[in-house]
C-alpha cells in the first residue's frame, strides 16, 4: 500500500501540471489591472511560511549546511546520534534541543524524532508549481523517498501534498524500519487580505523491528572476524516490533474586523487542533537467549506470549483570541484557550497493590496576552498564559531580536514554565508485570534563558537551564541481564549551561567548517547525563567544472564528543531511561563526501564511517547498541518547476 501511495504521490505532480499550466501561464504574467511582469519568477516568490510566520525561501544551492541536512530528518542532526539503521531513534547528545510546552504530551518520545508535529509543517506559496525529489540509500534492501509537490490555484490560494517513505532493513536481525509521512496543506486569504487560513492534515506511521541491542559486548568488541557479518551477533528479541502512527487535522485562520487596514486594526483568531495517536509494542516470544541462558529481559509477564501492549490517545486544542494592533505600538492580544486529551487502554487492571485505570482525562482551559513589537532594528515577543481550571500550569516566553545589519544580528529568550507531566509518566499498562503504573507526580519547574549573536566572525549561543522536579526514566532491576524501566521525579535541582560556536574559515577554494558545542551540569546524582564536548570539523573543497555545467564539493568530516554516561533506549515505553553502567563516546567518526550540483539537482555520494576498521569497534549509539558501520550511501535531491 506504501509503495502505491508513493507513486501516486510521484505522478500527481505530472498530471497536475499537465492541468493547471494553461491557466499558470495566464496568470504568472499578471499583477494588477493586465499589468505584464517577467515571465521567469524571482526565487523570493518561492516562499515556505510557518506557523508562526517565519518565512524561507526555496534554495537549489549546494552549500555545506546542505550537506548535513540531507538526512533522514531533513535537517541538520548535529547534536543526535543515530542508531545503526536508517529510521530507527537518535540519542540525544544535546539536551538544548529539548523543546517544551505546558501542556501534557502523549509521551513515548524516543519514536517520535520523526513525527512531525502542528509547528513543524510549512505552507507554500510559489509564483509556479513547484516539485523536489529525495532520495537515499540505505542500508540494505530499502530506500529513503520525499516527494513534495506545491502550486497555487491563484496568488491567494495554495495546495501542497508530499509523502515521505523509508523502508531498511539494517545490518542486525530483527532491525527492520518502515515509515510514512503524509502531509496536506492549503493557504487561503481574501482578496481585500482581511481574512487569512492555513490548514493541513497529516498521516504519519513509525514501524520499528525491535532487537534489543547485543546480549554480548565482548562479541562486538575483540574484532573477531567471523562478526563482522553483524548477523551472528547475538540479540535480545528476534520478533519485537513497536508501532506508533497518528493523524492530525490543523486549522489556523484569522480576521480583520475593520474592513480596510490602517494604523489601527482589530484582528479576531481562532486554532484548531485534532489529533489521534496510537503506540504498540509487540514481542511474540518473551523470553531471550543469552549464550546458553534464558533470560526475561523486561521481567515477569503476565502471559507466556504474544506481548501486544497499546495505548491510546486523542486530543482537541481550541485557541479563541483578540488582537490590536497600532502601526506604532505594537500588536496586544487576548487569548482563552481549551485543551482536551485522553490517553486510555481498554481495560481496568486489578493488582493487589494497586488499582491500574482504564484512563487519564483531561480538560484544561487557559487565558493569557502576547505582546509583539517591532521598528526598525529591534522586534520582540512577550506571552504570558495561565490555567484557569484546577491544573496548575503557566508559561512565560519573553523572545528580543537586534538585527544591527546584514552582518550582525542578536537575539535573547527567557522561558519560566510549569508544566505537566506528558502522559505515559502518569500512567501505563503492560503486560510485563513490572511495567505497570499510575501516578501523580508534581509539575515540572523550568527556567531557560538563551542568547545568540551572529556576526562575521562568529555564530554563538547560550544557554542556562534550570530544571526543578525533572522527570526521567531509570532502571530498578537488580538482575543485571533485566531491563525493568520505570518513571521517578528527582527532587533536587539540576543546572544545566550549554555554549555553541560556529565558525567557517576560507582560504581559497578550500573551507574549514567548524561547530563546538561545550555543555555542563551542576547536579547531586546522575540524572541529566549529557558529552561535555561535542564537535564537527569538516574541511571541504568546491569549485565548477565543464565551463561551469557542474559545482563540485568534497570533503571529510569529523564528529566526536566525549565519554558519558548515554541513556539506554527500552522499546517497551518507547523511551530512554539513564543507566550508570556503561560509558560511550571518546571516539572519531570521519565520512568522506563528493557532491555535486547540475542546474536545480543536487547530487551526494557519501562513505560514512571509513575509519570504522580502523579505530575499534568501541563506537555506539546506547550501551547495547552499536552505531554504524562503514558504507557507501548516495542519493540526490531534484527540483524542477513548470
Amino acid at each position: 500500500m506504501k509503495q502505491s501511495s508513493l507513486w501516486l504521490f510521484l505522478l500527481l505532480p505530472s498530471f497536475l501540471l499537465a492541468q493547471s499550466k494553461d491557466r499558470l501561464d495566464a496568470s504568472i504574467g499578471r499583477v494588477k489591472e493586465g499589468q505584464l511582469i517577467d515571465k521567469v519568477a524571482a526565487m523570493d516568490q518561492y516562499r515556505f511560511i510557518s506557523i508562526e510566520r517565519d518565512t524561507t525561501y526555496l534554495d537549489t544551492s549546494l552549500t555545506i549546511q546542505r550537506e548535513y541536512s540531507f538526512n533522514y530528518l531533513r535537517k541538520d542532526n548535529f547534536g543526535l546520534l543515530a542508531f545503526a539503521n536508517e529510521g530507527q531513534t537518535y540519542n540525544t547528545l544535546q539536551y538544548s534541543l529539548t523543546q517544551f510546552t505546558p501542556y501534557p504530551e502523549f509521551g513515548f518520545k524516543a519514536k517520535h524524532f520523526n513525527f512531525l508535529e502542528a509547528n513543524q509543517i510549512k505552507y507554500s506559496s510559489v509564483a509556479t508549481p513547484v516539485t523536489e525529489l529525495y532520495f537515499k540509500s540505505v542500508m540494505q534492501k530499502g530506500q529513503s523517498l520525499d516527494a513534495f509537490f506545491t502550486l497555487n490555484i491563484s496568488p491567494r490560494l495554495n495546495f501542497s501534498i508530499a509523502y515521505k517513505g523509508l523502508r531498511s532493513e539494517g545490518k542486525y536481525i530483527n532491525q527492520l524500519s518502515s515509515t510514512g509521512n503524509f502531509r496536506y496543506t492549503t493557504s487561503y486569504n481574501t482578496l481585500n487580505k482581511r481574512y487569512f487560513a492555513n490548514a493541513h492534515f497529516t498521516y504519519q506511521d513509525i514501524l520499528n523491528e525491535e532487537n534489543g541491542g547485543i546480549t554480548t559486548i565482548s562479541d562486538f568488541e575483540n574484532e573477531d572476524p567471523k562478526y563482522d557479518n553483524r548477523q551472528r551477533l547475538e540479540i535480545y528479541f528476534k520478533d519485537a516490533k513497536s508501532f506508533l502512527k497518528g493523524k492530525r487535522v490543523f486549522l489556523d485562520h484569522f480576521m480583520r474586523i475593520n474592513a480596510k487596514k490602517g494604523a489601527n486594526n482589530l484582528y479576531v483568531s481562532h486554532q484548531f487542533n485534532y489529533e489521534n495517536k496510537f503506540f504498540e509494542y509487540n514481542q511474540a516470544t518473551v523470553p531471550s537467549t543469552v549464550g546458553v541462558q534464558t533470560v526475561y529481559r523486561f521481567g515477569d509477564s503476565y502471559v507466556t506470549s504474544g506481548i501486544n501492549d497499546q495505548t491510546h490517545y486523542n486530543k482537541m486544542y481550541n485557541k479563541l483570541g483578540l488582537m490590536y494592533e497600532n502601526t506604532t505600538l505594537g500588536k496586544f492580544q487576548f487569548f482563552a484557550d481549551d485543551f482536551r486529551s485522553n490517553y486510555y487502554y481498554s481495560q481496568i487492571l486489578i493488582r493487589d497493590d494497586k488499582t491500574i485505570p482504564a484512563s487519564l482525562t483531561r480538560n484544561i482551559n487557559s487565558a493569557g496576552g502576547q505582546y509583539e513589537y517591532q521598528k526598525k532594528k529591534w522586534n520582540g515577543k512577550f506571552l504570558y498564559s495561565r490555567s484557569v481550571t484546577n491544573q496548575s500550569l503557566s508559561n512565560l516566553e519573553a523572545k528580543l531580536n537586534y538585527d544591527f545589519n546584514d552582518d550582525y544580528q542578536f537575539s535573547f529568550g527567557y522561558q519560566n514554565l510549569n508544566k505537566l507531566p506528558n502522559d505515559n509518566y502518569n500512567l501505563y499498562q503492560s503486560s510485563y508485570i513490572n511495567y505497570n503504573w499510575s501516578n501523580n507526580f508534581k509539575n515540572e519547574k523550568i527556567n531557560s534563558v538563551t542568547a545568540n549573536a551572529i556576526t562575521p566572525w562568529v555564530e554563538a549561543s547560550v544557554q542556562f537551564l534550570t530544571l526543578d522536579d525533572h522527570l526521567y526514566f531509570e532502571n530498578i532491576a537488580t538482575d543485571e541481564s533485566q531491563q525493568i524501566v520505570n518513571p521517578n521525579q528527582y527532587g533536587n535541582t539540576i543546572n544545566y549551561v550549554s555554549v555553541k560556536a560556529n565558525k567557517e574559515i576560507k582560504f581559497g577554494r578550500f573551507a574549514l567548517d567548524n561547530t563546538v558545542l561545550y555543555q555542563k551540569v551542576s547536579q547531586q546524582d546522575a540524572i541529566l547525563n549529557v558529552p561535555q564536548i561535542v564537535t564537527r570539523n569538516t574541511i571541504y573543497y568546491t569549485n565548477y567544472l565543464f565551463k561551469k555545467a557542474l559545482f563540485l564539493q568534497t570533503g571529510i568530516t569529523l564528529n566526536y564528543f566525549t565519554n558519558y554516561l548515554a541513556n539506554d533506549y527500552n522499546p517497551v515505553i518507547g523511551e530512554f531511561f539513564i543507566q550508570n553502567k556503561k560509558e560511550i563516546g571518546n571516539y572519531p567518526n570521519f565520512d568522506f563526501f563528493i557532491n555535486a550540483r547540475i542546474q536545480r539537482t543536487r547530487i551526494y555520494l557519501k562513505a560514512e564511517h571509513f575509519n570504522s576498521s580502523l579505530t575499534g569497534n568501541n563506537f555506539y549509539s546506547a550501551p547495547n547498541n552499536p552505531y554504524r558501520d562503514f558504507m557507501i550511501r548516495f542519493g540526490l535531491i531534484w527540483n524542477f518547476f513548470n
